[in-house]
């Protein structure tokens, strides 16, 4: 069975190297996750961004796409957006346009909790009406968030409803399936037209602890409760959150929640109906 991980990070920018050593204790680097991607049957992902502001490159930004060894084939990208910036000028309005035109943008992405604006508010419309024009999705950062810092009632998944209803001809992804607010994301998600999931994130940690997540019930039953209730597997994306867990035993825990009929649709289908894009590049 082909996969898509419809959610990764591959950026030098500081902070994914130190998280790879010591949570995941992955090879964060271009041949780290060629390798991985061999080894779990992987053929294309798509790259998270950072909020950045970076010179004109041929597919995103480069710190984006190119570690220190290279970069791996098979990868494209969502823009990310700092809503700071949209306050003071054109400017990076501009530059999210131009990453829009780029064979490999496919996407914009959101870290709302990280920044204190809820995803309805209106300093976002602009953004809103890029993706309209470009018909292109926006993935929102949901729940729980790796600083302290930041703020979970503007990262709450049942905000997106609202969001969804207001802009009814945009696609959105919910990441991280709002952990740990799984059954709110699930049931906006099924209620919503244009909302999709993404099952990113659900775990940090190595191999070990992946294994033994996977035998934790309750934590299993729970993720299965919500896919249960909303039913709307068609709508559910695989994601890993690469560097923050070795890719091929998140598969496994993730193949362990989904029941084996859907395991086509979530880890293959389903993203490419959000991320079209990708037909271009398998």
């Amino acid at each position: 069975m082909k996969i898509i991980d419809a959610h990764l990070h591959f950026s030098c920018r500081p902070g994914f190297n130190e998280m790879a050593k010591n949570i995941s204790q992955v090879e964060f680097s271009a041949q780290g996750l060629r390798q991985e991607f061999e080894q779990a049957g992987v053929v294309a992902g798509i790259i998270m961004s950072t909020p950045s502001r970076e010179p004109n490159q041929p597919s995103g930004s480069p710190e984006e796409f190119v570690l220190a060894d290279g970069t791996v084939e098979g990868l494209l990208s969502c823009v990310g957006v700092n809503p700071e910036r949209l306050k003071e000028d054109h400017k990076e309005l501009d530059y999210i346009e131009g990453e829009l035109k780029k064979e490999g943008v496919t996407g914009i992405k959101l870290y709302p909790g990280y920044f204190p604006y809820y995803v309805y508010d209106s300093i976002y419309d602009p953004i809103y009406e890029l993706a309209r024009k470009y018909q292109v999705p926006v993935a929102i950062h949901c729940g729980d968030t790796q600083s302290p810092k930041g703020l979970l009632k503007y990262s709450h998944p049942l905000t997106i409803d609202e969001l969804a209803v207001k802009q009814e001809d945009v696609t959105f992804v919910i990441c991280h399936m709002g952990v740990p607010w799984m059954i709110d994301a699930a049931e906006v998600t099924a209620k919503n037209h244009n909302v999709y999931t993404d099952l990113s994130g659900l775990i940090a940690g190595n191999k070990e602890q992946v294994m033994k997540i996977k035998d934790k019930r309750l934590y299993v039953e729970y993720i299965q409760q919500a896919l249960v209730i909303s039913n709307c597997y068609n709508k559910v994306l695989f994601g890993s959150d690469w560097p923050l867990v070795p890719i091929k035993p998140y598969i496994e825990f993730i193949k362990h929640v989904i029941p084996e009929e859907y395991h086509e649709a979530v880890f293959y289908r389903n993203v490419l109906t959000v991320y079209p894009k990708l037909n271009e590049i398998l």
